[in-house]
C-alpha cells in the first residue's frame, strides 16, 4: 500500500503514476479532484482515508513560503517572529528592504513555491494584500485568500482550502496580523461538503 498521507491534493496526474488496482493511503483532509476520482474508479485504485487525528502528532509542521514588497517588508519581518513562536519553518523569498519593488514578482515567487510543493503554504504581504492575491491566483494549484481578521482567515481555510494567505501591511496592525496568521495556520479543511466544493475549484482550467 502506497502512503500519500503527506499530500493535500490528489489530481488525475498523480493517479496516473499509481499502478492499476493499487491501494493508496491518503489523509482524510486531502482534496481529490473529480477527474482523479473518475480515474481511480476506472483503474480500480482504492483510496483509503486516514483520520487526521491519527496523523497530526506524527507529521512535521508545514513549511511556509513568505514574501513581501516594500509596503509589506516590516510586517514580513514581524511575521518571522510569529512563525518561530508557532514552530513553523519558513523560506523568505524577499524583498529584504524597504526599497521600492514590484509586488507581482514576490507574490509570484511565493505562489510558485506552493504550486511546485517546495513549500506547503504561502504568506505574502503587500500594502493592501489585494494585488498579491490576484497574482497568486493565476498560478495553477494555488488558492489564495486576502484576509483581514480572524473570521476571514478561518473561513478561507475551513471553507475554501486556501493555501496562500495575502495580507495588507498598511491595512492591519502587527498584532492583528499575529491573530490572523495563528487562526489561518491552525484551521483545516475538514468537512466533506467543503472538500467537494474546493475540488471543483481545482478542476477548473
Amino acid at each position: 500500500m502506497l502512503d500519500w498521507t503527506d499530500r493535500t491534493l490528489i489530481t488525475q496526474e498523480d493517479l496516473r503514476t499509481a499502478s492499476i488496482g493499487a491501494s493508496l493511503r491518503i489523509s482524510e483532509r486531502a482534496l481529490v479532484t473529480p477527474l482523479a476520482a473518475d480515474l481511480a474508479r476506472e483503474r480500480h485504485i482504492r483510496l483509503e482515508r486516514v483520520p487526521a487525528a491519527a496523523m497530526d502528532d506524527l507529521r512535521p509542521r508545514p513549511k511556509i513560503a513568505i514574501g513581501a514588497d516594500h509596503g509589506g517588508f516590516e510586517m514580513k519581518e514581524a511575521l518571522k517572529g510569529v512563525l518561530n513562536e508557532l514552530g513553523f519553518a519558513y523560506q523568505d523569498l524577499g524583498t529584504h528592504s524597504t526599497e521600492p519593488v514590484d509586488y507581482p514578482d514576490f507574490a509570484h515567487a511565493v505562489a510558485l513555491s506552493v504550486s511546485r510543493r517546495s513549500c506547503d503554504l504561502g504568506i505574502m504581504i503587500d500594502g493592501a494584500g489585494i494585488g498579491s492575491c490576484m497574482v497568486a491566483n493565476k498560478v495553477p494549484g494555488v488558492r489564495a485568500a486576502m484576509c483581514y481578521d480572524e473570521a476571514s482567515a478561518r473561513n478561507s481555510r475551513e471553507h475554501n482550502g486556501a493555501n496562500v494567505l495575502t495580507l495588507g501591511g498598511k491595512m492591519i496592525s502587527n498584532e492583528k496580523m499575529r491573530e490572523v496568521v495563528r487562526i489561518w495556520l491552525s484551521t483545516g479543511l475538514t468537512e466533506e461538503r467543503h472538500r467537494r466544493r474546493v475540488a471543483k475549484i481545482d478542476a477548473l482550467l
